[in-house]
């Protein structure tokens, strides 16, 4: 009975610490969107109603592809790669740092009602921090000037942060969280990763080798795959500023 009760108050420890985080960084976002508002003299609502439904529409494009993962033959098989960064990154791109990590969040609520948790909502949690960690920074660089290279260079900088991140989120807390949650001794996940190379001995070898890798990986295909719908999405891209302009005109 002590140890179920223990389980549980993990379990709630757990869930209160993920909506910490993802407050903290929505307000992380709303303190930036209002920096570069200011700085850019085009101050109005963080949220309209168009901003809402877009990010809605995106959230569930990037749920449903969450759902189609592929696996790496460098990483264990709960590790796996999709595209479901992309539509949060161009929704960032597009409506601002706020409504980026607003879709990262939401994508992951829409994706457990296609398919429940198979990590004890780690896997989750994993796939919102170290996808804040690339959408942030990305879109926060990107709407300070809105050109094609800011763009490319956000795209480099979030796919670097992603990637340095998230090893490190999974060597400290992410690994060692995993093993309590789902029952399976760290010793054994990293075994897992010495199966595939031989350079793993330990939690950061393990996250070096496998890791470090898939977030590369991902971050760079994402951002490859911005570039080439880009001019394809453009027009919603310039919507949006317009709109933005329009709305400060008014407020001025």
């Amino acid at each position: 009975m002590n140890q179920f009760i223990a389980n549980i108050m993990e379990n709630v420890t757990f869930v209160l610490e993920f909506i910490a985080l993802v407050a903290a960084l929505v307000l992380v976002a709303v303190a930036a969107e209002k920096l570069i508002a200011k700085k850019n003299n085009t101050a109005g609502k963080i949220l309209t109603t168009r901003k809402t439904a877009m990010i809605g529409m995106f959230s569930a494009i990037a749920g449903v592809l969450m759902t189609i993962e592929f696996p790496v033959p460098f990483a264990p098989p709960f590790y796996g790669i999709d595209a479901s960064e992309l539509p949060v990154l161009l929704c960032g791109f597009a409506f601002g740092p706020v409504a980026g990590v607003l879709t990262e969040f939401l994508k992951i609520v829409i994706k457990l009602f296609f398919k429940p948790t198979s990590t004890a909502f780690v896997g989750e949690l994993a796939n919102f921090c170290v996808g804040c960690s690339m959408i942030l920074p990305a879109t926060i660089i990107y709407h300070i000037k809105k050109k094609k290279i800011t763009a490319v260079i956000a795209c480099i900088t979030g796919t670097a942060i992603m990637t340095v991140f998230g090893t490190l989120f999974n060597a400290v807390y992410l690994l060692p969280t995993f093993a309590v949650m789902f029952g399976m001794p760290l010793d054994e996940i990293i075994a897992m990763g010495t199966e595939l190379n031989g350079n793993v001995t330990n939690v950061f070898t393990f996250v070096a080798f496998c890791v470090a890798p898939l977030n590369l990986l991902k971050g760079s295909g994402v951002s490859i795959l911005t570039f080439v719908l880009y001019k394809p999405l453009s027009p919603i891209l310039k919507a949006a500023h317009e709109n933005k302009g329009k709305q400060a005109r008014r407020v001025s």
